[in-house]
């Protein structure tokens, strides 16, 4: 469903099962546009209209894939689901189909429910492209490639000879499983998954990891770390018995990131709880690449945007 028969990117739903050739293609692309080269057409997608079609809040995925599309001089319609039919019972489909009647060719897509974007992707007509923007515990594909760029930049094209420890709510988080399926296509040597057990994912999602609960372990000279938002409704439902709890044992300080190896660098997806999973020493830090993650979002997307729209 993602890809014409000619190989060509039709959708983004998932990095599952994405080429390796396609994954480095988006990679390269958005490098170009970090770099300033990327710049050749910069009305590529000038006509064309696109929707920010979310149903759950967003800070980042959603203003950078708005930066991305102006940056191609696309059309950017702006969906508020708290302001608009939705609230009055009218279906995600139902508002699909209404904007495309309207000549909107692209879809960023966030919603609450696994497999959304997909579904609305094929009930799309053709010449739609719909992108995955974060679909329940499912997927965030651009995501992981931003992920990987930032990693690529720091470490190389070689992720072989990298080790990578992913930590937290690995359960319930569509970002770990794209990275997941990003680091794989890439060859990486080595991913040490490590959480309480509770938010370990019981399915075959760290098939091939190190998996563990002992952070100080995993963290023992890996190459990066990257941290997931602790999500704070997981303590009612008592997965997590208390913040300075999981601090203690999950959260990453100054202390503990001298266990990786001396030149290790750190990633979150954000929004980042500052003091549980993460302490200001680290994210504000000399090996903290958070902020490049978000940089480098708007590059990733408009490559997406572009291979899907142009």
């Amino acid at each position: 469903m993602q890809t014409h028969d000619d190989g060509r990117l039709r959708h983004l739903l998932t990095l599952e099962g994405l080429p390796r050739a396609t994954l480095v293609a988006l990679l390269d692309r958005a490098q170009a546009f970090v770099d300033g080269q990327g710049a050749a057409d910069p009305r590529a997608l000038a006509g064309s209209a696109v929707c920010t079609l979310f149903f759950e809040p967003s800070t980042r995925t959603r203003l950078s894939f708005q930066r991305a599309a102006q940056r191609l001089a696309a059309d950017v319609l702006d969906f508020d689901a708290s302001t608009s039919s939705t609230s009055k019972g009218e279906t995600a489909l139902d508002t699909l189909r209404n904007i495309e009647a309207m000549g909107v060719r692209g879809f960023i897509v966030r919603h609450h429910a696994d497999g959304a974007a997909a579904a609305l992707a094929t009930a799309a007509q053709p010449g739609t492209a719909v992108v995955n923007a974060g679909d329940g515990r499912s997927a965030h594909p651009t995501q992981g490639l931003l992920d990987m760029l930032t990693l690529r930049q720091a470490k190389g094209a070689d992720f072989a000879r990298l080790k990578v420890a992913i930590v937290g709510d690995i359960r319930h988080s569509r970002v770990a499983r794209s990275d997941l399926h990003a680091l794989r296509t890439l060859g990486i040597g080595e991913i040490r998954a490590c959480g309480p057990r509770a938010l370990l994912p019981d399915d075959d999602t760290l098939a091939g990891c190190m998996v563990g609960d002992d952070f100080d372990a995993a963290l023992d000279g890996v190459d990066a770390v990257m941290m997931l938002r602790l999500q704070r409704e997981r303590m009612v439902e008592g997965l997590v018995p208390s913040l300075e709890v999981y601090h203690r044992d999950f959260g990453l300080t100054h202390a503990r990131l001298l266990r990786a190896a001396p030149d290790a660098v750190v990633l979150h997806p954000g929004p980042m709880n500052r003091g549980v999973e993460i302490d200001d020493a680290v994210a504000d830090g000399a090996q903290s690449l958070i902020l490049r993650q978000v940089s480098n979002g708007v590059a990733v997307r408009m490559a997406v945007l572009e291979a899907l729209l142009a």
